[in-house]
Formats: structure tokens, C-alpha cells, sequence
């Protein structure tokens, strides 16, 4: 973290003028830091709980309980909460004696009580969410020292603010979490401005002034971001409050795929002198709601592809930073969303302007989690948060709150303040031809499509409570949402975890058991499987092909995704890959560049590559670039299955038996002991020259108890069988055969004639002796049956963890299911050994997940088989906070009755 000591000078700079030669312009004097790692201390004193009852200093902006001070809390704030008392000293130069000096609060949570050397700077500021600010022109001594002293409360008097910001499904911090600064202006000055740019090319900006006189006009003047002029300027006799006109010809709208800016420079000008000037960003885009029908902008069919966010980081708390801004835009856009919901509050101005320049539809949202402001402090509010963002072309639709919180005097107060007339919403309503429900199952959704008459767009659904929700049966909600005529897409809940630092716990990350770990990444941004589904989902191009056909001829059906660019602006390029057996290394046989193909949004075609003849190549990838040359995914198909892979030994001997009596059979097989239990039939025990590897109890059927009634063993030429027989052998058989210079074969096969949750085999292996694994198949995350997008065929390697998905982050977990296994070699502590696939579709099982401790119910827990490793052509899904998998759709059922034998073959290298 970076004190800032010489905030003045540091905000002068930044601003690129001295405050002395161009003092038409705004200065801006930081009294605070700017963001979480650039701080200044300012004394404090925190009134209850930790580090209490005495004067010390705070780095602000901060939320006091990550500096130590006060009490943590989630959901219910505490009942008799803390104040903060602030204490800061700072000079104004005596060159502004004869301008207006504003002080701005970014935000502050929750009631703000201000004074400037003892007296009040106005009345006390309520709601924790907003900026607000004072004019403390005559409060002011110049070039001298003036004392701002601050109490801050983190309960307010006002006791609907408590109920919408203070009990909600959120962390409560206190104190000052944004910047605090002077703007520095003329007497005569631009207060603010609001800016209606149609993307027609009208231009429309409501121009608010202090203090103009009949001498004066306010001009505009339309500029690109890089200063080139675009159209003439344009101006009216000045007054307190106008709007200025104009039609700017050839601009290019703003898009979250295509996000372009321009510049508003408002004048006041007197006798051709510049008295004040402000640049203001904005960008020409058309928002509007066509009822019975979709959301539109720039005339085109939204489908939003969006997420909730919350603003927050685990050792700073509501204080974020440019970095973190950047970071969360990053990620959101590489999941190939183009949305962002505001959940529940404003975010810092800074995230705002980059979803601006980088290109993000945002819902902006006024706090009332479930309950709602009263009337009048609710009206001061919404004045103040649409005043800050109305500019920011990425938002285009107003929250009036959250799921009840919804003040419904407060709907048409938003349009007073934004010439835009943004949509208003009540997300998890049906409300102003808008259907938001929250957490629809698969059967609302075919009812919606069949009988909705509303723009149908959940802001909250496919809860990510731990590993469930989000990416898990995404494709069939997402196949069948896109079916409904008035679908307008919808906003993941949620998009990380929300975590924060504990001093009080030793620096653990708290999350509020079952409350707070509902994110695609975790705290720090760690990535869940769910990211890679939602990724591979929600990709504006697809790829529509699972497999590529025997004689497959280079070309692949596609389709444009996109709401604004043609696939002309896109590059694809590919790789045909060989792969090696376990230990070696993947190598690039061919590589290239796909065709360009010209395909408009919404369209299907055929991308074609012209590649050479696949002969020895085991995969192809095809990965497609967006317009900014980034990923938008990368596909990987196979083209020789598991079963076509060579596998070579090294060692030849005949096999032999070792013992044969009537509990045991030890078989010895190119210089390795298999041990095998005449009671059970199971394998107990290899023996790899001195070392004895634990790998025991199987093949086991998966969740069917086995009565061992046979047991066969015996040569065959140069081979030795080994064959347990169990009851009703039609359910499941299994032989061991043992050859010179080949792997021991596995071959079995089950038949499950009922519903199922899973079906495989499986082994015992002490999980303490684990040290990782490699594998070539799909990963490198584990999968669900309903999750199963988003993981490429590869060579992986992760290192044992027992991570609990939203519990503890070291990301990819190694336990769970991971699919289309060609080998795996389990790394260990006694000897590594390695188990070929010899059949398609194999799911491998490393272990099983633990249960989250805070788990409220099983449907995040599906059922699984023992703590085992096993070999699965059938695995069970996963559901979500709310719902059983049961309810999420096809993909999220239990197996059916198998109509006929599943037949597997499996090598084993020890």
C-alpha cells in the first residue's frame, strides 16, 4: 500500500495543467488516497470493538474492519454498531481565494457528518452507496491549515437505510471506502452535465450552471477521444440550467462489442474567453424496450450474457482499485458475457468508465436488498446515483432495488435526472413488461416460453453456491431460454466469491459459511470448472460439431453468436496434435489458418480449414479470435479414440503363478506380483520388483454390493486368466488376462437395469499416499453430467489437494470426475503407475470431494461413489442452492436404465 503524503501536487499532475494557468478547468485536490493501495493516513478513533477508545490513524479510503478496528459482520449488522471519528489537516492555496471550493465524498459508509475547522459543512449525509458533496467556500481558511473532522456511523437514524443497506445478503463495513477530494471551480461554473447521444448521431446535453450571466454562452464541441473535432460547435446564451443540440454526421455507435467513445467539451465562455470547461465521456447508443418483443440496443436484439458482481476484495474490503476493475472486466469478458448486474449498490465510478472503454452492458442498482428506502431519502438517492452515472453509456438499465426492495415511488424519479429514460426494472419481478424471476427451474422455463408475455430476462438464476450452479446445466437452460421469443438472456448469480481477510481468525478468508461462496472465481479471483462451461456456452462463436465424422473433410459447421459483428472481423486458426503415451509429450504434427469467412450476426456457415491428411494426428483444435485478436474459445476434438492408441512394454516373460491356495492367487506377469482375494475376487495387492503397491478392492461395481460364487484361474497358451464369477453374473463380469509382452487387460462389463446415479468400477488407493496425477483426456478441471463444457483434450498434471470448492481455493480441485479418458498415471509415494483406456467415453475418478462443511442441503453434494479411483461410463449432476439437479433439465437427470451391457477394457503399466 502506497501513503500518499502530497495529495495536491499528485492530483495536479494527474490532471496533466497547473491549477494557475488554466484555472477555467476543475481542480481536483485528493485529501484521501485515490483507490486501496494508494492511501493517507488521516487520525482515527473507533468508538467499540477492536483497537477502541483511542486516537490512532487510518489509511482512507479504508473500511475500518479491515484495518483492524470495529466488528465484522454478514447479513444482520451488529445491534449497537460502531462510529469513527476522522480527523485531517490540509491547506488550500491562497491562488483560489476567489473560487468555490467543493468537498467530495465518493461514498462513506453510512451516516457522514462533516466539518470544516468546527463548523458544519451541511446536514448530515445518509446511505452508504453514494457520492455526495459540500460546498465549503466559506468554511475555508487559504494557505493556511484547515481541520476537516469527520464522524462517520456505521448505523444510520434513518431506520429504512438500515433496513435496505444493514440487513442483507452482504458483508456490513463502516467508513470512509471511497476517495475523498476538492474540486476546485470559478464562481461561474458547469455543475454537471447529462448527455442523451442517440445512436442516429442526435446529441443532446442538459447543461446545469451556477451563477451565469446574460454576457455568457455555453458551447459544445464534439471530439473523438484522440482530439480530432467532430462537427462544428454549437452554443446558446447561457443560464442556469439548457440543453444543447446537435446532429453529429458518420459517428460510430457504442457497442459492448465494438465500444466507442467520444469527448463533450462544455464552455462557458464570456467575450471569447473561457470562464469554465469540463470534458465529459459518453458514446452514441439507442437503449429501448420494445414490450411483447426484446430489449434493443442501437436497434439491435439484446441478449444478455451478464453476471453479478459484487464490489469487493478480501484484505480491503468495499475499497477496490484500478487493477481490480481491470481484472474483473477481464474475466467477465474472457467467459465471453457481455453484461454486468451492480449487485446490490453503485460501484466506484472508475469500474463504470471501464465498462465503458473496454465494453460491458450494466445494470446499475440502487441498495434494497430486500427491503426499501422510505420516500424521501430514497428521492435523495436516486437523485445522486443517477447524477453520477448517467453518462456511462454502458449503463442502460436502472434497479430500483432487489427482490421486494423495490420503493414504488421512487420508479419514476429516475427519469427526472436522465434524459436517456433508461429502463427501469424490479429485478425478480414481473414489472414494467419485464419478467426477471430469480432462480427459474427447467419447467418455469417452458412455461415462460409458452405462456410469458413479458421481456424475460433473469437477473439472478443458476446459483453458484460451492461447485454447484453456473456452468452445471447452463447448456440446456441456455438452448431452451433461447427458444422463447422474448428472451433477452439473463445474469449468473454469482461472480465471486465473497471473502474477506480475518484479522480476528488468524488471516483466514471468512465467507460466511453457505452465505458468501457463490462466485465462478473465488476471492482473489481464483477460477472455478463452472468458468471454462460458461465460457464454451457463452461463446459468440460456435461450433456446433461434438465430433468430427469418420471421413471428416475440413469443414465445420459454425454459427455467429454476436449481437453486432460480422465473423469478418474474427480469425480462427488451427492444430492437428499427436498424442503421446503416459510420460511423454504432446507434439504439433500441422498447423494453420482457417479460411476467413464472412457470416453476420445470427447467421449459421461452414469455416473451413485447409489442412493435410490427418494420418497420425490424434486431436485437432480449432481456436477462434475476436476482433481485439483475443480467444473467444478453443475447440479439441479427437480423431483416433482410446482403443486406436499403441501402447508399447518393455518387459517380456511368461506369466506364471506364484501361489495358488484357497484364499489367495499371486500371478506374476513380465516381473510384476498381482495378488488377488479367492474370497472376493479383488485385487489386493502389486508388487513391483521390492515394492508393494496398495492399489486394492476391485474392480468393484460402483454402489452394488458383490457375493462372490466362482473363482477361475488358469493358462491359456502363452496367456494366464483370472476370473472372479459373481452372482447374477449377467450384471457384471470381469477377466484378467495376463500375456507376455503386454499390460495385464482388464475387461468387464456391468449392466445397470434400473435409474442410477453413477457407473463404473472402481479401486481402493490410500488417498494419504497420493502425490498427483497425470492424465490425457479432457481437463484439467473435474466435471459433472451437466457440466461437462468447457475442458480440452491434453496432456494434465495437478498435485493432490483436497480443496472444497468455495471453502478453499487451490484451483484445479484434484478429486471428482474428470472425462474422456485415454491413460492416467497416478503419482505416488510407493511406486507410479499407469492405467490405459482401451474404450471411448471413460470417465476417470480421482477420489471423492468432500462435502462443503456449510453445505444447507445435498443438492450441492451429489451422491458419489467411495473415496476411490475408478473408471465411470456414467456420472451423476449437480444442482444448485435452490434446486435439485433433478429440476435443471435433461442433462441434469439420473441415468437411465442401461438397454443394453456396457463392455470396458482398461492396461495396467506398473
Amino acid at each position: 500500500m502506497i501513503k500518499i503524503k502530497h495529495a495536491l501536487l499528485i492530483a495536479i499532475f494527474s490532471f496533466g495543467f497547473c491549477p494557475l494557468l488554466k484555472a477555467q478547468k476543475t481542480i481536483v485536490q485528493y485529501l484521501s488516497g485515490t483507490d486501496k493501495d494508494h492511501t493517507v493516513n488521516w487520525e482515527f478513533m473507533c468508538t467499540k470493538g477492536r483497537n477502541s477508545g483511542n486516537w490512532t490513524t487510518i489509511p482512507v479510503p479504508s473500511n475500518w474492519e479491515m484495518q483492524g478496528f470495529g466488528s465484522y459482520s454478514y447479513y444482520n449488522d451488529v445491534k449497537d454498531p460502531e462510529q469513527g471519528f476522522y480527523k485531517y489537516k490540509f491547506k488550500v492555496p491562497a491562488a483560489y481565494k476567489d473560487k468555490k471550493v467543493i468537498i467530495v465524498f465518493n461514498a462513506s459508509m453510512t451516516d457522514t457528518e462533516v466539518k470544516i475547522n468546527g463548523l458544519s459543512a451541511g446536514d448530515v449525509h445518509q446511505g452508504g452507496f453514494y457520492e455526495f458533496k459540500y460546498d465549503i467556500s466559506d468554511l475555508i481558511k487559504f494557505n493556511t491549515e484547515n481541520l476537516l473532522e469527520v464522524t462517520v456511523s456505521r448505523h444510520s437514524t434513518n431506520a429504512s437505510i438500515n433496513k435496505a443497506e444493514r440487513h442483507a445478503d452482504f458483508w456490513m463495513f463502516g467508513g470512509i471506502f471511497r476517495p475523498v477530494y476538492l474540486e476546485i471551480v470559478p464562481i461561474t461554473h458547469i455543475e454537471r452535465v447529462a448527455i442523451d447521444a442517440k445512436a442516429s448521431g442526435d446529441f443532446n446535453v442538459t447543461v446545469f450552471a451556477n451563477k451565469t450571466n446574460d454576457k455568457q454562452k455555453i458551447e459544445a464541441q464534439i471530439e473523438t477521444l484522440t482530439g480530432t473535432i467532430v462537427g462544428k460547435p454549437f452554443t446558446l446564451p447561457a443560464s442556469d440550467s439548457l440543453v444543447l443540440s446537435q446532429h453529429a454526421d458518420q459517428i460510430k455507435t457504442w457497442n459492448p462489442e465494438q465500444p466507442n467513445l467520444y469527448n463533450a467539451i462544455i464552455s462557458i465562455k464570456e467575450n471569447g474567453k473561457t470562464v469554465h470547461t469540463i470534458k465529459q465521456r459518453f458514446g452514441f447508443r439507442t437503449t429501448e424496450l420494445r414490450l411483447n418483443d426484446g430489449f434493443y440496443v442501437n436497434g439491435a436484439k439484446v441478449i444478455f450474457k451478464g453476471v453479478n458482481r459484487h464490489s469487493e476484495w478480501p484484505e480491503s474490503g468495499r475499497t477496490l482499485s484500478r487493477d481490480i476493475h481491470l481484472m474483473d472486466i477481464g474475466l467477465i469478458k474472457e467467459m465471453n458475457m457481455n453484461a454486468v448486474r451492480m449487485c446490490h449498490y453503485p460501484p466506484d465510478k472508475e469500474f463504470l468508465d471501464l465498462c465503458d472503454s473496454l465494453g460491458l452492458f450494466v445494470l446499475d442498482e440502487l441498495t434494497g436488498w430486500q427491503a426499501f428506502y422510505d420516500t424521501i431519502v430514497g428521492r435523495k438517492l436516486v437523485k445522486e446515483l443517477v447524477v453520477r452515472d448517467v453518462n456511462h453509456p454502458s449503463i442502460v438499465i436502472w434497479d430500483n432495488g432487489n427482490e421486494g426492495g423495490f420503493n414504488r415511488a421512487l420508479d419514476n424519479e429516475y427519469q427526472l435526472y436522465d434524459p436517456q429514460k433508461r429502463w427501469v426494472i424490479h429485478p425478480w419481478e414481473r414489472f414494467n413488461g419485464t419478467n426477471t424471476k430469480h432462480y427459474p427451474d427447467f419447467k418455469y422455463l417452458l412455461k415462460e416460453a409458452a405462456t410469458g408475455k413479458e421481456v424475460f430476462f433473469p437477473t439472478e438464476f443458476m446459483h453458484g453456491l460451492f461447485d454447484g450452479g453456473h456452468g452445471a446445466a447452463l447448456e440446456d437452460f441456455w438452448g431452451e431460454m433461447m427458444k422463447n421469443r422474448l428472451a433477452a438472456g439473463g445474469f449468473l448469480w454469482s461472480f465471486h466469491d465473497e471473502g474477506v481477510v480475518r484479522a480476528d481468525k488468524n488471516n483466514a478468508i471468512d465467507v460466511d459459511g453457505n452465505h458468501a461462496p457463490d462466485g465462478i472465481v473465488g476471492p482473489h479471483r481464483e477460477k472455478e470448472g463452472s468458468f471454462f462451461a460458461i465460457k464454451e456456452t457463452w461463446s459468440p462463436i460456435q461450433i456446433t460439431t461434438k465430433t468430427l465424422p469418420e471421413n471428416f473433410n475440413g469443414k465445420l459447421p459454425i454459427e455467429n453468436h454476436y449481437i453486432y459483428t460480422n465473423l469478418n472481423k474474427c480469425s480462427f486458426d488451427w492444430k492437428l496434435v499427436k498424442f503421446p503415451v503416459a510420460g511423454g509429450t504432446a507434439s504439433t504434427l500441422a498447423k494453420g489458418l482457417a479460411q476467413p469467412l464472412n457470416l453476420a450476426p445470427n447467421e449459421k456457415g461452414t469455416l473451413t480449414i485447409n489442412m493435410p491428411t490427418q494420418a497420425g494426428a490424434d486431436a485437432l483444435y480449432v481456436t477462434a479470435y475476436d476482433f481485439n485478436n483475443k480467444e473467444v474459445f478453443t475447440w479439441s476434438w479427437a480423431i483416433h479414440s482410446p482403443q486406436q492408441m499403441a501402447v508399447v512394454v518393455s518387459k517380456a516373460a511368461v506369466p506364471t503363478t506364484l501361489k495358488d491356495d484357497s484364499d489367495l492367487l499371486i500371478v506374476s506377469s513380465n516381473g510384476v506380483a498381482y495378488n488377488f482375494d479367492k474370497k472376493t475376487g479383488f485385487l489386493t495387492k502389486v508388487v513391483s520388483g521390492q515394492t508393494a503397491i496398495s492399489l486394492t478392492e476391485g474392480p468393484a461395481l460402483a454402489g452394488v454390493s458383490l457375493t462372490l460364487v466362482g473363482f477361475k484361474n488358469h493358462e491359456d497358451g502363452e496367456a494366464y486368466i483370472v476370473e472372479p464369477i459373481y452372482a447374477d453374473s449377467n450384471h457384471f463380469t470381469i477377466k484378467w488376462t495376463f500375456r507376455k509382452g503386454q499390460f495385464p487387460q482388464l475387461d468387464y462389463q456391468y449392466f445397470i437395469d434400473k435409474e442410477s446415479n453413477y457407473r463404473g468400477i472402481t479401486f481402493n488407493y490410500p488417498e494419504e499416499k497420493i502425490n498427483g496425477a497425470e492424465w490425457l483426456g479432457r481437463g484439467p478441471y473435474h466435471v459433472w453430467k451437466n457440466r461437462l463444457q468447457g475442458q480440452q483434450l491434453g496432456v494434465w498434471q495437478k498435485k493432490y489437494n483436497n480443496t472444497i470448492t468455495g471453502e478453499s481455493w487451490e484451483y484445479p480441485e484434484f478429486k471428482g470426475w474428470h472425462s474422456e479418458l485415454y491413460w492416467f498415471t497416478l503419482q505416488n509415494k510407493e511406486s507410479n503407475f499407469t492405467v490405459y483406456a482401451k474404450t471411448n467415453g471413460i470417465y476417470l475418478q480421482l477420489l471423492k470431494p468432500q462435502k462443503p462443511l456449510a453445505a444447507p442441503n445435498n443438492n450441492i453434494n451429489p451422491p458419489f461413489p467411495g473415496n476411490t479411483i475408478g473408471f465411470f461410463d456414467a456420472i451423476s449432476p449437480i444442482g444448485t442452492k435452490f434446486q435439485d439437479p433433478k429440476l435443471m433439465g435433461p442433462q441434469s437427470q439420473k441415468n437411465e436404465a442401461m438397454k443394453q451391457p456396457f463392455t470396458g477394457t482398461l492396461l495396467f503399466d506398473f
